[in-house]
């Protein structure tokens, strides 16, 4: 009994928490079917990685600030048959990643960039890779913010140190000059070094109009497309669809 107490006190100090909870059980199976201590150990041990990996994955999908929970198996492809599948379940073994290059979803509103991006991301985040999702209106903000409190090179040096920026809906909102230019030097920094995933309701063409500077769109463009992959997805809304499944309902 006081091995039993010892040996729990040992479990809790060095936090196998899972371990502590089933070892009782699990040497009564082992006793009954005669394993060997090896193979015991491993059982043990298996439980624990599995536990702390889920920890693990769910901590950084948390601290990833997804806007929502969306993964790619959840992906409805048949209504976006013109969407490459293929490419997609590609991206998603994370390749890309590895290469420092970049993905950019380009589209109308509904047609599921968000969906794909965050599926991305969440690919990521399980394999431990440090992501970061952000509304580009908002990135800019802190950029801004940044900026007038006189630490941005700290701020851009902080996202530049993520593996995955994950940059939401630039265009819905026209950036400006000044919002151009602080995007720019993020895309610069993390030019070769860091992914970026980047979704926009518009064409190439429009992005000097959105910025209000055709220099600055052309040195973004040139940064963000030379290293990377762009998935048009030209198909319908899929809120336009969930609204008629309602109606039909």
């Amino acid at each position: 009994m006081a091995d039993v107490v010892r040996l729990k006190n040992h479990l809790e100090t060095l936090g196998l928490d899972t371990i502590l909870g089933i070892f009782e059980e699990e040497t009564k199976k082992a006793l009954e079917t005669k394993i060997s201590y090896t193979e015991y150990l491993a059982r043990l041990m298996a439980e624990e990685i599995i536990t702390k990996t889920d920890r693990s994955i769910n901590y950084k999908i948390r601290i990833a600030r997804f806007s929502q929970i969306k993964t790619i198996e959840e992906f409805d492809f048949r209504f976006q048959p013109q969407l490459d599948e293929r490419l997609i379940k590609e991206l998603c073994e994370l390749v890309f990643l590895e290469k420092a290059k970049n993905v950019l979803f380009v589209g109308p509103p509904g047609v599921g960039k968000t969906h794909l991006a965050i599926g991305i991301g969440i690919k990521a985040c399980e394999k431990r890779k440090k992501v970061l999702f952000a509304d580009a209106g908002k990135m800019i903000e802190e950029l801004m913010l940044s900026m007038i409190e006189k630490t941005l090179p700290q701020k851009i040096e902080r996202l530049a140190r993520y593996d995955l920026l994950v940059i939401d809906e630039l265009g819905y909102m026209c950036v400006g000059k000044e919002g151009a230019n602080l995007l720019f030097q993020l895309i610069s920094r993390c030019y070769e070094k860091v992914s970026i995933v980047l979704t926009s309701n518009r064409s190439f063409s429009q992005w000097g109009d959105m910025f209000g500077d055709n220099v600055i769109a052309s040195a973004i463009l040139d940064r963000l497309l030379h290293h990377s992959f762009v998935v048009q997805i030209n198909g319908k809304s899929y809120r336009i669809k969930d609204k008629l499944t309602e109606k039909d309902g």
